[in-house]
């Protein structure tokens, strides 16, 4: 006599995700209502429009996810969403101040930027869903290994070709195209992570030989050195001909980590430290913009009424907010150059305190630390990598963008994702956010039962 073993039915905490977005959602009409009281703006009929439509489509964004992907991690999806309401409520608080010092000016009143990312949010949740859809399975991707690879690399390179490119406070990240205007590196780094992944996996075993021991540590084949040689030259080449540090940095970063996960050699990272060090420091010699943001760095006081302005202004709202801050319309965000898209995290700190920025660093640590045990979950080596890859991407982000505005590292022309005004950051941190979906939701899938042979003979006779 056999016996079946019958999977039992497993929770897919698709409930959970629903209540999470929706108090994210609540927590963001808290604030706008905050926002508006605090500054005597009050809660316009287009406000509560706004806050309309995020709500509705947060809940199409989860609908999808219920129907399409029913076993994904319930955590992805309402944080993403909590920290893009966050963005949006910072941007409408600081249109608020732009349009009350242009009433004290008697200036005419600037376009609120608030519902340009509104709209942007919509097409992000648009290419979200279309993501969830089209990518059933997202070990489809790796048969596109190369031809993402492709793509991304011209989407690094696209800035450079001429009458569509665009340069914008001297760093050449601009495509303009019909009126309108992107910024095609924030593609090239989903690309290239799937490039990433899907070459890792094929060469891992090769690129984690070890020919060479040097003070006890394996150093790979000169042979196999070409890759992260390739990643050092066109994240220098990015560097030199766009001006862009932060998709440097992020670029060859992103490859040296992924490219230690996948062989577990110290010697990477060595390496790629050793290129890094190297490169940053001919770039600073050569290059005058680099000299710029590293002496700013070093001293913003040097010249605190030019070069030095924006990030003076920006530590001394961080000080002003102190542990609790101000209160949600109580600061001067609008003191800080930039304030809704590169210094975001400034007006945020002057108005929520360390506090808050501790609670937001927590909020993108619950992110990165969910996609990264997505990876762990996943049985295939390709959808491990990706999602490290996507993780890692965001992790950069955060990291090289914060640390640039609290004075750890120099300043780059990174956006805080989701929260940063801008529509080619959100879409693609959106995306990003999806791919990690899909890949959880095939990490936490129960896996179907297939009778063997003998079973299913079993049964029949049972039957008969």
């Amino acid at each position: 006599m056999a016996f079946q073993n019958v999977p039992t039915r497993q929770p897919n905490r698709r409930t959970t995700e629903l209540l999470l977005i929706i108090g994210a959602w609540v927590l963001g009409v808290a604030a706008a209502v905050q926002i508006g009281w605090a500054t005597g703006e009050g809660m316009t009929v287009p406000m509560w429009i706004t806050v309309t439509i995020i709500g509705v489509l947060a809940i199409a964004m989860h609908v999808v996810v219920r129907i399409r992907a029913s076993y994904a991690d319930p955590i992805l999806l309402p944080v993403a969403t909590l920290l893009t309401v966050l963005g949006l409520v910072m941007i409408y608080r600081i249109d608020v101040a732009a349009s009350l010092r242009a009433e004290r000016n008697n200036a005419p009143p600037p376009t609120p930027d608030v519902y340009a990312q509104l709209t942007w949010f919509a097409v992000a949740v648009l290419l979200f869903v279309a993501t969830i859809i089209l990518v059933s399975d997202h070990r489809r991707l790796q048969r596109f290994t190369f031809t993402f690879g492709l793509l991304g690399l011209v989407a690094l390179v696209l800035p450079l070709v001429p009458v569509i490119g665009n340069t914008v406070n001297g760093a050449t990240l601009w495509v303009r195209v019909f009126g309108l205007s992107f910024q095609p590196a924030e593609a090239a780094k989903i690309l290239l992570t799937i490039f990433f992944a899907g070459y890792l996996v094929t060469k891992r075993d090769s690129l984690a030989l070890v020919r060479t021991k040097i003070f006890g540590i394996g150093f790979p084949r000169p042979k196999d050195l070409g890759p992260i040689l390739v990643a050092w030259l066109v994240s220098v080449a990015v560097l030199v001909f766009e001006h862009d540090l932060g998709t440097s940095l992020l670029f060859f970063g992103l490859f040296v980590f992924m490219l230690y996960i996948a062989t577990q050699r110290r010697s990477w990272l060595i390496l790629g430290g050793t290129l890094f060090v190297l490169g940053a420091t001919a770039a600073y010699f050569a290059f005058a913009h680099v000299r710029i943001r590293v002496d700013i760095w070093w001293d913003p006081w040097g010249d605190p009424n030019n070069t030095g302005y924006q990030l003076v202004q920006s530590l001394y709202g961080l000080a002003s907010g102190g542990m609790f801050g101000s209160g949600l319309g109580q600061g001067y965000p609008d003191f800080v150059p930039f304030a809704n898209t590169d210094f975001i995290v400034a007006a945020l700190g002057e108005e929520l305190g360390l506090t808050g920025l501790c609670a937001l660093l927590l909020l993108y640590g619950v992110l990165v630390e969910r996609g990264i045990r997505t990876a762990i979950a996943v049985r295939d080596s390709f959808g491990q990598l990706l999602a490290v890859g996507l993780s890692l991407t965001l992790a950069l982000q955060v990291f090289v963008i914060i640390g640039g505005v609290t004075r750890l590292i120099p300043l780059t022309g990174l956006t805080t994702p989701f929260l940063s005004y801008g529509g080619s950051s959100l879409v693609a941190n959106w995306v990003i956010i999806a791919l990690l979906i899909r890949i959880s939701d095939r990490a936490r899938r129960p896996d179907v039962y297939v009778p063997s042979v003998d079973e299913a003979l079993t049964q029949v006779v049972r039957k008969v």
